[in-house]
């Protein structure tokens, strides 16, 4: 049922010489070995497997600590969203991974993410409604607002708590993870439409600017030494 989305992603990782923070399947056989952690892990206090990630980062762009956990952030909802964005972009059939069964590891694309199983959301008129994995929506912002909360909202509360970064600069980073892979295929109206059919946390945190998006939080790559702006940086527009 989500042929044309493992197409588009294995021609994705193709293109990058397989570099790719999402199994191109996205389940992965097993949930133990090759250096997978359980995401729910991440938010479990002391945040010991979520400090390994953030402390990596920081090593990596030579960051402090609380922008090495927003860029780890960055990262790691961006290709969380990536399945969800294009599921949803191509045919409406949306790919969601619960905290528990999902799975992240290190990679050369900053962390990998799979799972050890997924629910394809659906509309009520598609082919496959109701056939085993599905689930049949009607509403499928509200459907992936639900996925948020339970797929991202425990590891953003982790981060801010780890880090003390604001959670509305976390959600911003989701958010963006919407607006750049539909903007990929097409106008930046769809992005806007999706994001205000989600709803709160993530509506309203980006605006339309020339012919994309800049976002109204920071991400705080800009601090980080030697490296640009972000072209969607809310704080350039100061200068």
């Amino acid at each position: 049922m989500l042929a044309e989305l493992n197409a588009t992603l294995e021609k994705a990782a193709a293109e990058q010489d397989g570099i790719l923070g999402v199994l191109p399947g996205l389940v992965a056989e097993s949930s133990s070995g090759d250096g997978w952690i359980p995401a729910p892990e991440l938010a479990r206090e002391p945040y010991q497997a979520l400090a390994g990630f953030v402390d990596e980062t920081a090593e990596r762009w030579n960051a402090p600590r609380h922008v090495a956990a927003a860029v780890f952030w960055k990262t790691y909802t961006y290709w969380h969203i990536f399945p969800i964005a294009l599921g949803w972009s191509i045919n409406r059939r949306v790919p969601l991974m619960r905290l528990e069964h999902t799975m992240v590891r290190p990679s050369d694309a900053g962390v990998t993410i799979a799972a050890t199983e997924i629910t394809v959301a659906v509309e009520p008129g598609d082919p496959v409604a109701g056939t085993p994995g599905t689930v049949v929506s009607d509403d499928l912002g509200a459907t992936i607002r639900e996925a948020l909360l339970d797929g991202q909202q425990p590891l953003i509360e982790a981060i801010s708590k780890l880090t003390r970064i604001g959670r509305r600069n976390l959600w911003g980073s989701t958010a963006e993870a919407f607006a750049g892979p539909l903007l990929e295929t097409g106008p930046y109206q769809r992005a806007e439409d999706l994001l205000r059919s989600i709803g709160r946390p993530v509506d309203g945190l980006i605006e339309p600017h020339e012919d994309g998006y800049r976002r109204r939080t920071c991400c705080l790559w800009v601090t980080l030494p030697d490296e640009e702006a972000c072209s969607t940086c809310c704080v350039k527009r100061v200068f």
